[in-house]
């Protein structure tokens, strides 16, 4: 495992083979966000964007949690390490991109949760695209109970990735849910047991590692372009990005393997 320059105090960014893990470091604070953890999780997904050799990403949480939601007070203040303040000057938004609410990484990120995730904490796991949950772990949008706002996009996102009622439920209400009940409302794909959530992550990571990267950025993307449009406008986009994987160098050594009975190996073009 390779730690990136990247990682700042807050935010600790390692790299094996295919897949970066981002780990959010802050436990004596229930890794509560703050501008110094924003700032590295900025950077990271810069970094699984810009990296043709990374194919997936793992968001987790340090010492048994994953994040208790946002440190206003540490969010308001400017990151300690001066280099990490020097960073922060070089990345527009950065805040916004630390949550996922903006300029989303084109490869797959999948959380890792462990402990609390709550407020902040499931905003950041709605701007995931795969969830692997521990069985104790508790989720949960708190802001409204708190006369606040989820500004990471949940208040839209939410009401797109789960039934309408469960949505408003968690938005309206600001209760705690459980991973049991986060699964059957279909917010997390798997429930593992304690202790287990990285472990199950890496596995999950690998398997879509070993997907060709072509297909996977190209199946993202045509989601994420085509949310709400007309079927006909969506399967424009959705054509215009799938038929340069079809005549892709890796589409054809996928169906080469497949012939030959052997693991693929593909390059990415």
């Amino acid at each position: 495992m390779e730690l990136l320059p990247i990682s700042t105090p807050h935010c600790r960014v390692e790299r094996d083979g295919h897949v970066v893990i981002v780990t959010m470091n802050r436990p004596e604070a229930r890794n509560a966000l703050s501008s110094d953890m924003l700032i590295g999780l900025a950077s990271a997904w810069a970094y699984v964007s810009a990296e043709p050799e990374v194919r997936a990403a793992i968001l987790t949480g340090a010492e048994g949690t994953f994040c208790a939601g946002a440190d206003l007070k540490a969010m308001g203040q400017p990151a300690a390490d001066p280099e990490v303040r020097a960073r922060a000057a070089q990345i527009a938004n950065f805040h916004w991109k630390g949550l996922l609410r903006e300029d989303l990484p084109t490869k797959p990120i999948i959380s890792a949760v462990e402990g609390y995730a709550v407020a902040g904490g499931t905003e950041l796991l709605v701007g995931t695209d795969l969830r692997i949950v521990a069985e104790s772990a508790t989720l949960g949008l708190f802001e409204a109970k708190r006369a606040l706002f989820p500004m990471g996009g949940s208040a839209v996102r939410l009401p797109r990735q789960i039934p309408y009622c469960h949505a408003m439920d968690l938005l309206l209400t600001g209760r705690a849910v459980t991973a049991a009940e986060a699964l059957s409302m279909g917010l997390v794909n798997r429930v593992v047991p304690d202790g287990q959530a990285l472990r199950a992550a890496r596995d999950l990571a690998a398997d879509v590692a070993a997907s060709g990267p072509l297909a996977v950025q190209a199946i993202l993307r045509t989601y994420r372009d085509t949310l709400g449009l007309p079927e006909p406008a969506a399967l424009k986009i959705s054509d215009d990005l799938g038929w340069p994987v079809i005549g892709s160098e890796d589409a054809k050594e996928g169906t080469r393997a497949f012939r030959e009975k052997r693991p693929p190996t593909y390059q990415g073009h």
